[in-house]
C-alpha cells in the first residue's frame, strides 16, 4: 500500500507541476490577473507536494529497513552481529529523523516567506496606475481554467479520499493544494466570464482577493511553525507536517467544516447529535436547500424599486436594453442579477461641484471668511488687470514691465441638473469628471480675459451669466445631457499672502475717492457762494441804479416845485430851507435848550458834542425812605 501511496504523491506532484505550466502560459498571454495569482498557488502546491513525496520516500524507506532488520535479526547470529547501537545500524530512520527535524522547519520558514512575500509583490503590482485590466482572447482562457480546475479537482478528491481512507497525512498537503487550486482555477474561469458578462473589473478583483488570501495563508503557516516549537510530542505518535495548512486544507474541502462542527456539537451535547434524524436530512439535503436560497436570492433581484426623484438605466448582460432604456420611478420587473442590472441616478435632483479652491474641511466656522485668513485649499488663477498703474517699469537695469495680469483665488460653486441620462451615462466614460474639466477650463479662459476689479465688484452678474453660457455651450458640444443652472462667484479673493497688501491698495484707492468727492464738494460749495455774493452785488448795484434814478428824477421835480415857491418868497422860502436842513442834520443829535430873562432873543447854536456821555448817562440811586 505504501507504493500506491508513493505513486499517488508522484501523480499530485506532477499533476501541479503540468498544471502550473499550462496556467502561466495562459495568464500571461491572455494578461489575467488572478490567473496569473493562480499560478503562484500552483508553484506552492508543487513544493509542498515535492517535499511530501521526499518524505514519504523517507518513511518508506524506514519502514524497509525495519523489516530487513527483523529479519536478519531472527538468523542466527543476528543478536552479536547488531549489538552495536541502533542508530549506526539504521542509516535511513536517521536520514528521516535529520530530515524532519531540520529540513522540514527550513522547509516551512521558506514557504511562509514566499507565500507572504507573494502575497505582498502582487498586491503592490495590482495597486499600480499602469495596471489596467485588458483581457486578449478571453473565450480560450476561459476554457483552459475550467478544463484545469475540472483536472484538478478530480485527481484532488481522490488524493484526498485516499489519503483519508489510508490514513496517510502526508498525502493530505498535496490534495488540499490539488483541491485549492481545483477551485483557485475555477475562480479565475468564472472571473473571466463576469469580465465578459459587462464586468470589467472582476478579473481584478479576484486578483486582489487570491492575495489576501495568500497573506492569510502565510501567517497561518508562520504562526504553525511557531506553535509546533512548544507543542507537547507523545513518544511513536507522528504529527502533522508543519508545511501542511489547515486553512489550505479547509478552503479546498468545506466539506471538513461540517464534519468538525458534527464532532464540537457531539461533544457540548453528549451525545451522537450528528445521528439523529434531523442532523441527517439537513446534511442530505444541504446540497439543494444551498441552491434554492440562491435561486430566492437572485429571485428578489427580478424587482427593483425606482425611488420618486430618481431614474434608472437598465442593462442586460452588459448592454443597454432599447425597448426600455431609462426606468421612471415605481415598481420594474427585470431579469434575475447578473442578466440585468440597473443603474439609479438622482435626475431631478440639483446637484453641485466645486472649480477652484476646495473649502477645508477643518475649518469648523464657515460663517467668518476673512481674506487674510486661508479657509480653503487655495488655487490660484490668472485675471487680467487693465490699470495702467500696473505697467511701470520695475527693473531699471533691464527695463522689464509688470504684466498686466493679478492673481486671484476663486471656489466657485457650480449647480447642475442631469437632463438626458443616456447622453450622461454613455457617451462618456466619466461625465462628472469631464463636466468638471471643462467648466475648469471656461473658467481660467474668461478670467483670463476679464478685468480683476470688474468681475470682483459691479461686473459679477455679468460674469457669472456668461459662465453659465459659455459652460452650457461646451456641455452641448460634447453631448453632456447636462444643464447648467447657475455659477456662483462669491468666493473671489486675492491670495491670503497678498491680501494685506491689496487691503492697503483698495484703502488708498478709497482715500484717494473720498478726498476727490471732497473737493468736488468744495468746488460745488465755494461756486455757490461766489455764484450768490456775485448775485448779491448785482441785485445791489442794480438797487443802487434805481434809488439813484428815482432820486435823481424827484429832485429834479422837487426842483421843479421849488421855483414856484421860490419865487413867491425868496426870503421865507431861503428861511425855511435852513431850517429844514438843521433839522435833518440834527436829527440824531442832542439838544439842549437855554432860556435866560432879560436878554434880547439871540439863537445860538454851538454843533460841537463837547459833554461826555459817560457824564450824562450817570445812574442816580433812588433816595431812601
Amino acid at each position: 500500500m505504501e507504493r500506491y501511496t508513493q505513486k499517488n504523491g508522484l501523480i499530485n506532484l506532477l499533476v501541479l507541476l503540468c498544471a502550473a505550466v499550462a496556467a502561466f502560459a495562459v495568464a500571461r498571454y491572455s494578461n489575467s490577473f488572478a490567473g496569473q495569482v493562480a499560478v503562484l498557488y500552483l508553484g506552492l502546491g508543487v513544493l509542498v507536494s515535492a517535499i511530501s513525496w521526499f518524505q514519504m520516500r523517507l518513511e518508506a524507506a524506514e519502514a524497509l529497513e525495519k523489516l530487513e532488520l527483523e529479519e536478519l535479526t531472527k538468523g542466527r547470529g543476528g543478536s552479536a552481529l547488531f549489538d552495536s547501537k541502533e542508530t549506526d545500524v539504521l542509516p535511513a530512520q536517521r536520514a528521516r529523523e535529520q530530515f524532519e527535524r531540520y529540513f522540514v522547519p527550513v522547509f516551512s520558514i521558506i514557504l511562509g516567506l514566499l507565500q507572504g512575500g507573494g502575497a505582498y509583490y502582487f498586491w503592490r503590482w495590482l495597486n499600480r496606475s499602469t495596471t489596467q485590466p485588458n483581457l486578449k482572447e478571453p473565450m480560450a482562457a476561459m476554457f483552459l481554467f475550467l478544463l484545469l480546475g475540472l483536472v484538478l479537482f478530480l485527481f484532488g478528491r481522490f488524493a484526498a479520499t485516499f489519503a483519508r481512507l489510508e490514513n496517510n497525512r502526508l498525502l493530505r498537503p498535496g490534495a488540499s493544494y490539488l483541491l485549492l487550486n481545483a477551485i483557485g482555477s475555477a475562480a479565475v474561469g468564472v472571473g473571466i466570464i463576469a469580465v465578459q458578462a459587462g464586468f470589467p473589473k472582476a478579473d481584478l478583483y479576484l486578483a486582489f482577493a487570491l492575495s489576501v488570501t495568500l497573506g492569510v495563508v502565510a501567517v497561518e503557516t508562520l504562526v504553525s511553525l511557531v506553535l509546533e516549537i512548544y507543542r507537547p510530542r507523545i513518544k511513536g505518535k507522528a504529527g502533522r507536517p508543519l508545511y501542511e495548512s489547515r486553512l489550505v486544507g479547509l478552503l479546498g474541502q468545506p466539506e471538513g467544516l461540517i464534519t468538525t462542527a458534527a464532532q464540537a456539537i457531539d461533544y457540548q451535547f453528549g451525545f451522537k447529535v450528528s445521528e439523529t434524524w434531523f442532523y441527517k436530512f439537513f446534511e442530505r439535503a444541504l446540497l439543494w436547500l444551498l441552491p434554492l436560497q440562491i435561486a430566492v436570492l437572485l429571485a428578489t433581484t427580478c424587482f427593483v424599486i425606482i425611488e420618486p426623484g430618481e431614474q434608472g438605466l437598465l442593462e442586460r448582460f452588459g448592454r443597454l436594453v432599447p425597448s426600455r432604456p431609462v426606468l421612471e420611478p415605481g415598481l420594474h420587473v427585470t431579469w434575475p442579477w447578473p442578466v440585468d442590472k440597473v443603474y439609479r441616478y438622482r435626475t431631478e435632483q440639483i446637484q453641485s461641484f466645486g472649480v477652484g479652491s476646495v473649502p477645508d474641511a477643518n475649518d469648523k466656522d464657515h460663517r467668518l471668511v476673512l481674506w487674510t485668513v486661508a479657509h480653503s485649499k487655495e488655487e490660484n488663477f490668472l485675471v487680467a488687470n487693465r490699470d495702467t498703474g500696473f505697467n511701470v517699469t520695475t527693473n531699471q537695469t533691464t527695463g522689464r514691465r509688470t504684466p498686466p495680469v493679478s492673481l486671484l483665488t476663486v471656489s466657485i460653486p457650480v449647480q447642475y441638473q442631469i437632463t438626458n441620462l443616456v447622453a450622461w451615462a454613455y457617451n462618456h466614460e466619466d461625465a462628472p469628471a469631464l463636466m468638471q474639466d471643462l467648466a475648469t477650463r471656461e473658467v481660467v479662459r474668461y478670467l483670463a480675459a476679464v478685468d480683476m476689479n470688474h468681475i470682483m465688484a459691479a461686473g459679477r452678474g455679468d460674469s457669472s451669466e456668461e459662465l453659465v453660457r459659455r459652460i452650457q455651450a461646451a456641455l452641448d458640444e460634447r453631448k453632456l445631457g447636462a444643464l447648467i443652472i447657475s455659477v456662483g462667484l462669491q468666493d473671489l479673493h486675492p491670495p491670503v499672502k497678498v491680501a494685506p497688501d491689496y487691503e492697503k491698495v483698495v484703502g488708498a484707492i478709497q482715500t484717494k475717492a473720498a478726498r476727490i468727492l471732497a473737493a468736488r464738494a468744495d468746488q460745488i460749495r465755494t461756486n455757490a457762494m461766489a455764484e450768490a455774493q456775485a448775485l448779491t452785488i448785482l441785485n445791489q448795484a442794480s438797487a443802487d441804479r434805481t434809488n439813484r434814478v428815482v432820486g435823481t428824477w424827484a429832485q429834479a421835480a422837487l426842483f421843479t416845485n421849488q421855483i414856484p415857491a421860490f419865487k413867491a418868497s425868496p426870503s421865507v422860502y431861503a428861511e425855511r430851507a435852513k431850517l429844514d436842513a438843521l433839522v435833518s442834520s440834527t436829527a440824531k443829535a442832542r439838544k439842549y435848550v437855554m432860556l435866560t430873562t432879560n436878554s434880547l432873543e439871540v439863537i445860538s447854536l454851538d454843533l460841537q458834542d463837547r459833554i461826555r456821555e459817560d457824564l450824562l448817562n450817570l445812574s442816580v440811586p433812588e433816595p431812601q425812605k
